[in-house]
Formats: structure tokens, C-alpha cells, sequence
């Protein structure tokens, strides 16, 4: 698994605290997509205000744009413990039968899923869960962080056909309107399935901006994150320096870094689309800045005094207080800076996180 190398810092959690309104939080996706507004985060210390379409005006012929292809999965599952393991050895008469509810996380193997569970006692080693009737799920152990692995079965079908059948698209707790149009939460770009969120920084792209985009001679390099539980767990230490990330998939392609590393060396700029193209990014480059194919997991954890080896822009949304995330950007543009631009954003009502408006920070 790959780790940044240990970087050290004073700030703490609280250093990465801002005020926002909760009417600012974005509720549903605007249409069309790239209508949503872009504050673009200058080189010279100034800030423009435009619209996410003009991020034309920031994109040069030689850059590359490294997109993260991951298909978000309808990985919320609601259903019933049908057999309680712990009732069965006690030769309690109480059959333990109750609603249950997984977001599923990360894939270990074929139908071996690592799992939230909710509540937890009704997700114990040995219980048996049933969804629909469709599909089936063992609890095989309890793991780091309340998570449980958990092996799947389907009636008839494959694990995955069953959770369309039966699954839910994950949304942020922060989202309370139900989504009318379930593509909405993926990228148009979207290609694997295996994440339990989606990298919203690509909501904003339609197939038209980015045919304009190629052909202004700006590349597109695609790269792959499943987005797992790192989206979801805080920062619970006050001393951010011991706070571990969570370990997602990653791959780069032979053909992706051979494009990135030719436009790198040319002249242009890697300008990651979303925290999770530059963690897949950062995690794949060597010390010398050369990017190299790549399927492994990532744990990598950027925060202020991490050395960034290949990207030089992002564009990205505006992210929760006291995030992974907020530290990420604040890394790349500096925590002061970064701070000031949320503040102005909010005075300015733009819309925040998953559905919300974007950054380009230069």
C-alpha cells in the first residue's frame, strides 16, 4: 500500500475550521452541469469569479487534464438480519431478526465486500443478512473502525446486477432532497464501478465542454480511485499528524502516464480533477516526478509540508470544515490563503460541497 512519506506539522484540526451557513449547502445538482459558478484561485493572489464552463479560459494547449473514470455503485443496501449467529450458540428462542443497513466500501474480492453497518450489533461474525430476497450477505469479522467484512451472495443473478436491483445511490448525510436522476451523482465520464462516492469535482464536465477541451489541444488522461470510506470517517484527532487515511484502490495505465509524463516534460501542467486524481497522482510518482503505471492501494494523507511531486493545479469543490480534503487543497494553495477564498465564498453565497460550485486553484 502506498503511504506519503511522513510529513510533520503544528497545525491542528482546529486550524482547518471555517463558518458556513447550512442554507449554503448545495441540496441538488444545477442543470446543466457546468452552469455552476467557478472561483479561480490566481497564482498572483487574486481571486475570479466566473462560471464553471469558463474554465476554458484557465486550460492551456499543452496541459493535461487527469480525470478519476470511478462509477459510483448504488452501495446503500436496506434489508433484514435474518439469522442471528450469537441467538443460535445461547439457544435463545428470539430468532434476533431486525432492519439492517450497509454502505458497502471497498471490494477485497470477488462478491467480499468491507462494509459500514448500521446498527452494528445487528451485523455481528456468523449473522446472516437478506436484501430483497435477491441478495444474501454473511458477516465473516468485525475490522478497524466499526467496519465489518461481509461475502455476498445472489439468487440467480451476479452480486453486482443484484445491487442494482436492490441498492440506493450513497449520498453524503449532508444531502437531504432526494435525487430525481441517479446519473446526476456520476460523472459523464464515469466508467468502473467500485466507489461509494462520487468525485464531485467531475460533476461539473459535460461531453460538449470536454470536446472543446480536447480540441483547444488540451489532453484528457483518465486515472482511477474508488472513492471509499475516507470520504466519509473525520479527522478525530486533534493533532492531525496521527490521523491514518483509510486505504483506497488505485490504478494508473501505462498509456495515462506515458501522456502525463510526455505533457509534463514538455512544458505543460497536470491539473488534477478532484482530491482524488491528485492522491492517485501523488501516490503513483516517484521523487523525480515521473508518474508510473500502477494498481495498488493508497493511503496517502496530504496536509501543509507535503512536497507535491507531479500535480501543479486542481480543480476541485469547496470542501467540509476540518476535512482530509480542505487540508489536501490548503497544502496545495496554503492553509491561510485557502481560508481566506472559503470566507469569500461564502460572503459571495456560493453553493458548497458534493452538488455545490468549484474551485480552479492555479
Amino acid at each position: 500500500m502506498i503511504k506519503n512519506e511522513l510529513t510533520h506539522t503544528d497545525l491542528t484540526l482546529s486550524d482547518f475550521s471555517y463558518d458556513l451557513p447550512e442554507e449554503l449547502i448545495a441540496q441538488t445538482p444545477l442543470y446543466p452541469r457546468d452552469s455552476s459558478r467557478l472561483l479561480a484561485v490566481r497564482k498572483d493572489g487574486t481571486n475570479e469569479h466566473r462560471i464553471f464552463r469558463d474554465i476554458m479560459d484557465y486550460l492551456r494547449p499543452e496541459d493535461v487534464l487527469v480525470i478519476n473514470d470511478t462509477r459510483v455503485l448504488p452501495a446503500r443496501i436496506y434489508g433484514k438480519r435474518v439469522f442471528c449467529a450469537a441467538a443460535a450458540r445461547s439457544g435463545d428462542n428470539h430468532s434476533g431478526v431486525g432492519d439492517v443497513e450497509l454502505l458497502l466500501l471497498k471490494q477485497r474480492e470477488l462478491d467480499t465486500w468491507e462494509c459500514l453497518a448500521g446498527p452494528g450489533k445487528r451485523a455481528m461474525p456468523g449473522d446472516i443478512l437478506d436484501f430483497g430476497g435477491i441478495l444474501k450477505a454473511e458477516v465473516r469479522e468485525i475490522i478497524d473502525g466499526g467496519c465489518r467484512v461481509v461475502h455476498f451472495t445472489a439468487e440467480g443473478t451476479t452480486v453486482y446486477d443484484a445491487l442494482h436491483q436492490v441498492g440506493t445511490m450513497p449520498l453524503p448525510p449532508y444531502i437531504t432532497e432526494k435525487l430525481s436522476d441517479q446519473e446526476r451523482y456520476q460523472t459523464v465520464y464515469s466508467k468502473t464501478e467500485g466507489s461509494a462516492a462520487a468525485p464531485t469535482a467531475g460533476l461539473h464536465f459535460t461531453d460538449e465542454l470536454l470536446d472543446r477541451i480536447r480540441a483547444s489541444g488540451t489532453a484528457i488522461a483518465p486515472v482511477l480511485l474508488h472513492v471509499g470510506l475516507g470520504t466519509f470517517r473525520p479527522v478525530k484527532e486533534t493533532d492531525i499528524n496521527k490521523h491514518e487515511m483509510h486505504s483506497e484502490f488505485i490504478s494508473v495505465s501505462k498509456e495515462s502516464a506515458d501522456l502525463i509524463n510526455e505533457r509534463k516534460a514538455a512544458g505543460g501542467r497536470v491539473i488534477a480533477v478532484g482530491t482524488t486524481s491528485c492522491r492517485t497522482l501523488e501516490s503513483a510518482a516517484d521523487d523525480n516526478g515521473i508518474l508510473h503505471p500502477m494498481n495498488d492501494d493508497t493511503g496517502i494523507f496530504i496536509y501543509p509540508g507535503y512536497k507535491f511531486k507531479i500535480v501543479d493545479s486542481l480543480i476541485t469543490n469547496f470542501h467540509l470544515p476540518e476535512s482530509t480534503l480542505l487540508m489536501l487543497v490548503s497544502a496545495l494553495a496554503g492553509r491561510e490563503r485557502m481560508l481566506d477564498v472559503y470566507r469569500e465564498a461564502v460572503e459571495m453565497r456560493y453553493r458548497f460541497f458534493s452538488f455545490g460550485d468549484a474551485m480552479f486553484i492555479e
